[in-house]
């Protein structure tokens, strides 16, 4: 496949592409199961997955996408990528496989990054909190919120443009590009209809991450997990982000992988969520199996690039299309422009783009599979 084609055109395409998978994995792992779980009772709308049971169980791989829904177009790709070129290479007697296609299918389908109900699922990890969600504090996000949620159909002027931009630098004066930064993606759980809202409560999608994972990493000393997501960092250089929780300095974890962008889901190197998948992990890790082996990273593809004038507009393309989807578009032209926007925030149709995203994804997945000892 080309790097065109792998990128597939819909969410029905990708999930039939991955489902037809199964043949393929079984030329491998003879007895490989494939499974789903239809989101709301929905058969159109199914988290899947391909299972790969093995004989000695010393280890296992997990490769994740569409946790951010729209976020899934390319990371059907990477995983597309990973079943043609890389698993040839692994060990079906040792090596056991979780291969999940699309957390949130209706975000996939809807091309959103949330949910049905407006619910990001990377900051709805949130089961070791001791207080209700909507306690989770994020307060600079409140003073923020009448800017991040504006009211009222999308308009599109220089008028309208000029004060945007008047806001920003307002608040920018006030809070700071930093304080604004992590006010808006640490999470929020206050306001249902704004952005990055973490939800009221653990969603469907959420419990079904948490029951895999409860059930296949305790059969598994060792267990290496891969998540796709698109959207922030360089243009055109994939970062791995870890968690916190990682123990070892981004800069020993580049040198092992021999890839060059290693960072840490922190202020410093990257920036903070509340509730995200991968903290989750290790935290279960911690508790329950405290003598397995995780290494868990999140594949992270910048689109718009990583200077504050590219931040700032991946904010602004943020919150127009959460306005469009709940209060619509003054005119027709005006909603195709924002979910143009929308779709080169996160799925960039530029060639070379895509050529170095799977020249990253390939790179990346080869150095952490040969440092884990999977190949």
């Amino acid at each position: 496949m080309t790097n065109s084609t792998l990128l597939p055109p819909t969410y029905e395409a990708s999930r039939d592409r991955f489902r037809r998978q199964i043949d393929r994995v079984r030329l491998f792992w003879p007895h490989a199961q494939p499974d789903h779980h239809p989101v709301g009772g929905d058969e159109d709308l199914t988290i899947d997955w391909i299972e790969t049971p093995t004989g000695s169980r010393d280890r296992l791989l997990i490769l994740t996408t569409g946790e951010h829904g729209i976020e899934g177009y390319v990371g059907s790709a990477v995983l597309q990528l990973f079943i043609d070129e890389f698993l040839p290479h692994l060990d079906p007697q040792t090596t056991g496989l979780l291969l999940i296609h699309a957390i949130n299918p209706w975000g996939m389908k809807h091309r959103r990054r949330t949910n049905a109900a407006n619910v990001d699922l990377n900051r709805n990890f949130l089961i070791a909190s001791p207080t209700p969600y909507d306690t989770v504090a994020n307060p600079d996000y409140g003073r923020l919120h009448a800017f991040l949620n504006p009211q009222g159909a999308v308009r599109r002027s220089p008028w309208r443009d000029l004060g945007f931009l008047l806001q920003l630098a307002r608040h920018l004066v006030l809070t700071g590009p930093s304080r604004i930064r992590r006010a808006t993606l640490l999470g929020q759980y206050r306001f249902p209809q704004s952005i990055y809202y973490g939800g009221p409560a653990l969603q469907e999608e959420t419990q079904v991450l948490i029951n895999l994972y409860q059930q296949r990493i305790e059969a598994y000393p060792r267990v290496l997990l891969m998540d796709m997501h698109t959207g922030y960092g360089p243009r055109y250089q994939m970062s791995l982000v870890n968690s916190p929780l990682e123990p070892t300095p981004s800069e020993e974890l580049a040198r092992r992988f021999a890839y060059p962008l290693v960072v840490k889901a922190d202020p410093s190197e990257f920036y903070s969520m509340q509730g995200d998948m991968l903290d989750f992990v290790y935290t279960l890790i911690q508790k329950e199996y405290p003598d397995r082996h995780l290494y868990a990273t999140s594949f992270e593809f910048g689109t718009l690039g990583d200077s504050l004038p590219a931040t700032l507009r991946s904010l602004r393309t943020m919150i127009a299309e959460n306005q469009l989807y709940w209060h619509g578009a003054q005119t027709q032209r005006v909603r195709e422009d924002v979910a143009r926007d929308f779709e080169d925030l996160f799925v960039p149709s530029e060639e070379r783009w895509r050529v170095k995203a799977l020249a990253d994804a390939r790179q990346a997945i080869t150095g952490i599979l040969r440092a884990e000892r999977f190949i």
